[in-house]
This record gives C-alpha cells, structure tokens and sequence, in this order.
C-alpha cells in the first residue's frame, strides 16, 4: 500500500478517524494537519477513453459498464489535441484530405513515420493548406493528389519544395475522363498512356513517355478540334472530354510535376515515391477504419476522433497529465472568442483551431461573427 504523505510538508501521516459521511482522515506526524485523501482518476480514465478510441473494441468491451465508461469519459471529449510546431527539416511529406461530412475536411501531413500535422476546414483551398504548411519545417519534396489550392499554398509558404503528384491519382483522373472502357481509338490509346504512367521507374522509361505523348497529341490534333453546336448554338469540343484529359496532362507535363521521383538529386541517396500510398493506406484508411468502428459519431466528435489519432502518432506526443493541463478545450476556446472585440484580432487566431468551421457550425454560442472565412 502506497504511504499518505502531508499535502503541506509532504511527511508520512497514520488514519485519523472517518468523515460523517465515512470518508478515511489523516494527520500528518509532523505539523498535525487533518485531511481527506481524495483519489483523482482523471488520468486512469484519460488512459481508457484513447485506448477505446484508438482500438477497435466497443463500450462493451471496456473493464467497466458502458455507462458507467461513458460518465467517465464525456469530459475528454471536450478537449482539441493540437498539432505541434514542426522545425526538424523533412526530405519527403505527405498531404492530403480526409472528408469526414458535408463541408467538413481534416487537411494532414505526414512523413514516412509520424503524422506532423492536421488542419480542420470546410473544403481544401490555398488558405487552409496555408495554415497547415506554416507550422511545419519546409521539406525537399511533398508528394501530393493535387488538392485544390495546394499548389498556391505551397509556392507562398514552402518556396524551395518541389512537388511530386501521385502518379496512381493522375491515372485515375484520366480514367474518369475516358472511362476503363473507352469508345473511340483516341480515348485507348490514353488510357493506356495513363495506365503505363504507374510503371516508370527510369529516365530512359519517362523520356519514352513523353515522346508517346506527343505523337499522340500530333496524331489526334485534328479529331480534338472538332466542334459540334449545342441546342443555343454555342460551340463546344465534340470530344470534350478527352480534350480535358489532354490538357490535364499537358499542364502537368510543363509543370514538371510528373516526374521529380526520378530527377530529384535525392534519387542517387534513397528511392523516391510516386505515389501517395503512405498517406492514403497509412493514415486515412486507418482514419475511416476507425470512424467506422465508432460509426454514430457527431460531426465534431468525429473531427475530434481524428484528431486524437493524428496527435498519439506525431513525433513526440505529451504525456497524459500534461495533455489535460495544456491543451484547449471547447470552454477554453468559447472564452477567447468572446474576448475578442475586434475582427482583425479574431482573424489572427482562426488559424489556430480551423477555418471556423468548428465554432461557427457546430456550436451556437452568442458571438457576432459576420464574415465567411472561407
């Protein structure tokens, strides 16, 4: 059994008689003092509610009572795990986003080992990415799906980076544009452009792929500018939709977005990735594995779930009692919005927590907030 020490001189204290109500007093041997040893299990069940939430067991399945773990946890989901500033430089990241609703987005950034932060917003765009990259060290490369606003974000904030795009998201943007099984020749032999993208491995390959690529433009110049009338008489490409394949390749083609896994300097050092499968496979199928597991969710408590997951697997996460001592919480950031009289002050902290999405939809306090930060 663990000795009572004085809560002021911190010496051993003996039993000391019960309470009224039957609750053990001590006194301390040294200065006399008389108290009651209140157990605190705060953190026990601190530990319980990450272990539910981050596994795949149900309430039921808990040491306790669903309802009994319910009560003992429905104050942790009051509180924002928020990402931690990240200064150690990275050679590859990964972003990407996770819809968990309707107008609800969780922005994330990861490397090959930990999840280095995450961004609430309403829809992907030049801002949101923007608060994201602000807070992480600029990579060598960050391999993306090409998210709407990235790109702008990237090129204000992380200057030196270069991009890769996900090899296996351009194929499947073409495919959605000819479909698996196209009906005219043309729409064939793209696809079989894009789907041969996924199996380039060295500057001889890519150099060939390119020259296939402009043959083809050359080749089916003349059936892309065909024009056909609509009902109003305007003129609209007879075969638009290849023509939106074509230019989608020829604009990453010029970027030169395509293939910097193979004419990065860091490809004599390490094998670099053309796809986005870390992120994809290792964060967000786990994310949706979990949100199923725990279907029934609010949309707040799921974007909270989401962040519980991503902070236990960020590089160094803090101790369960620091976590409850630091970390915001709806009161906390109800408070400082109230204390904000000013909108330029209060546009200075959205950043902080989200593009407003999670106090301006998914709470109903009393603050007179009239512009859309989207």
């Amino acid at each position: 059994m663990n000795q009572i020490k004085c809560i002021n001189c911190g010496f051993p204290c003996h039993k000391y008689g019960k309470t009224k109500k039957g609750t053990q007093r001590w006194q301390c041997r040294e200065c006399k003092t008389v108290f009651t040893n209140t157990i605190d299990s705060t953190i026990k069940h601190f530990h319980q509610f990450l272990a539910w939430l981050l596994s795949g067991k149900t309430q039921d399945e808990m040491s306790v009572s669903s309802r009994t773990f319910r009560r003992n946890t429905v104050q942790f989901w009051e509180i924002w795990p928020m990402p931690p500033k990240i200064e150690a430089h990275r050679d590859i990241v990964y972003v990407d986003g996770i819809y968990l609703g309707r107008k609800v987005c969780v922005l994330i950034c990861c490397d090959d080992t930990h999840v280095l932060g995450w961004y609430v917003c309403r829809y992907e765009h030049a801002a949101a990415w923007g608060a994201l990259l602000q807070r992480i060290a600029s990579p060598t490369i960050v391999v993306t799906d090409g998210g709407v606003g990235f790109k702008k974000a990237c090129k204000r904030i992380w200057k030196k980076t270069r991009i890769q795009r996900c090899l296996y998201h351009v194929f499947c943007q073409i495919k959605r544009y000819t479909t698996s099984r196209p009906k005219t020749l043309a729409g064939t032999e793209l696809y079989v452009l894009a789907k041969d993208l996924l199996a380039i491995h060295g500057i001889e390959e890519m150099k060939a792929w390119e020259e296939r690529f402009q043959n083809w433009s050359k080749r089916y110049n003349t059936f892309l500018s065909e024009m056909i009338r609509d009902e109003y008489g305007s003129l609209h490409p007879k075969h638009e939709r290849l023509v939106k394949a074509e230019r989608s390749l020829c604009q990453l083609v010029k970027q030169g977005i395509l293939f910097t896994y193979l004419k990065d300097a860091l490809v004599n050092e390490r094998k670099l990735p053309a796809t986005n499968n870390r992120i994809e496979g290792g964060i967000n199928a786990q994310l949706r594995a979990m949100l199923r597991t725990h279907r029934g969710l609010s949309v707040e408590r799921r974007i909270k779930a989401v962040f519980w997951w991503c902070y236990m697997r960020s590089p160094h996460p803090l101790p369960y009692d620091e976590i409850l001592k630091v970390m915001p919480t709806d009161k906390s950031i109800a408070k400082i919005y109230k204390e904000m009289s000013e909108r330029e002050t209060l546009e200075d902290m959205i950043p902080t927590w989200g593009d407003a999405i999670v106090w301006g939809d998914l709470h109903n306090y009393d603050i007179s907030i009239t512009k859309n930060w989207d």
